[in-house]
């Protein structure tokens, strides 16, 4: 993508919600959402979004066919629009499914969905998929109830074919995943997955890892399936100094995790 069109498609934007945290990452994302808007391949404005890409039920389908996805027992899934057919497509297949509380409000800021329990309460499996009625009907579940996860799947804004990604800038999926490695239930082998429209990969430009930042094993598309091989390092759990004072006061389990007294003294 030339500069000069970069430049048109990103004029006269406004900032995001979470932007100023990295004016690198701001502008890719500025980027990504203008080039997913001019080009219709989104279903509503992306902008300050995980973009509701045209063709995510596809991607999803890519997703499920890999050994990981099929192998797999319990996977996380992050609860915005272009995964419900990831979610859906998980309790169709019988799998656990934890679903993060958006914005991690809640202490316990995950619920567990199982298709027998679905059934049980006659809540179709497609009703349960959608954020607002995963919410109604998952159950509440605390780190130290849930089981180790098999599949980690996280939502993006733009991705690169070596593992790189970003999502909106809020810093959730990392929190999310520093958060289960500190409770033991994700590994060092445990398979970190995205779905994305295919302007969403970054293949000619650089994408900007911090060390707090996890990145992708298998990348897919509506029109393809991306191993990426990464050699970025994985984080061994929080941490504690990228997290914002902002996210500290409002996510009330990471002030569980670590008294006031206790950050104040590092």
């Amino acid at each position: 993508m030339s500069p000069s069109f970069k430049d048109n498609l990103t004029q006269n934007l406004p900032a995001s919600e979470w932007s100023g945290r990295h004016t690198a990452k701001d502008a890719l994302r500025t980027q990504v959402w203008a080039t997913l808007k001019a080009q219709k391949a989104v279903r509503r404005d992306p902008f300050g979004h995980i973009p509701d890409f045209l063709g995510a039920d596809l991607a999803a389908q890519r997703l499920a066919a890999l050994p990981a996805w099929q192998q797999a027992q319990v996977i996380k899934c992050n609860p915005d629009s272009p995964q419900k057919p990831v979610r859906l497509q998980a309790l169709q297949d019988g799998k656990t499914l934890y679903m993060a509380v958006p914005r991690l409000t809640r202490q316990q800021c995950f619920v567990e969905l199982k298709a027998a329990a679905l059934a049980a309460q006659g809540i179709s499996l497609e009703t349960a998929a959608t954020l607002r009625n995963a919410l109604i009907y998952g159950r509440p579940i605390s780190f130290d109830e849930m089981e180790p996860i098999n599949l980690v799947v996280v939502g993006c804004v733009a991705v690169n074919p070596d593992g790189g990604r970003t999502g909106k800038g809020a810093g959730f999926a990392d929190l999310e995943l520093g958060m289960m490695a500190q409770f033991g239930l994700v590994k060092p082998q445990t398979p970190i997955v995205t779905t994305v429209h295919s302007l969403q990969v970054i293949a000619s430009d650089p994408l900007p890892m911090q060390p707090h930042d996890w990145p992708l094993d298998w990348i897919a598309t509506p029109d393809a399936v991306i191993a990426t091989q990464t050699r970025y390092a994985r984080p061994q759990g929080l941490d504690w100094h990228s997290i914002q004072p902002e996210q500290y006061q409002k996510i009330p389990i990471l002030r569980s995790l670590r008294p006031a007294s206790d950050s104040a003294e590092s």
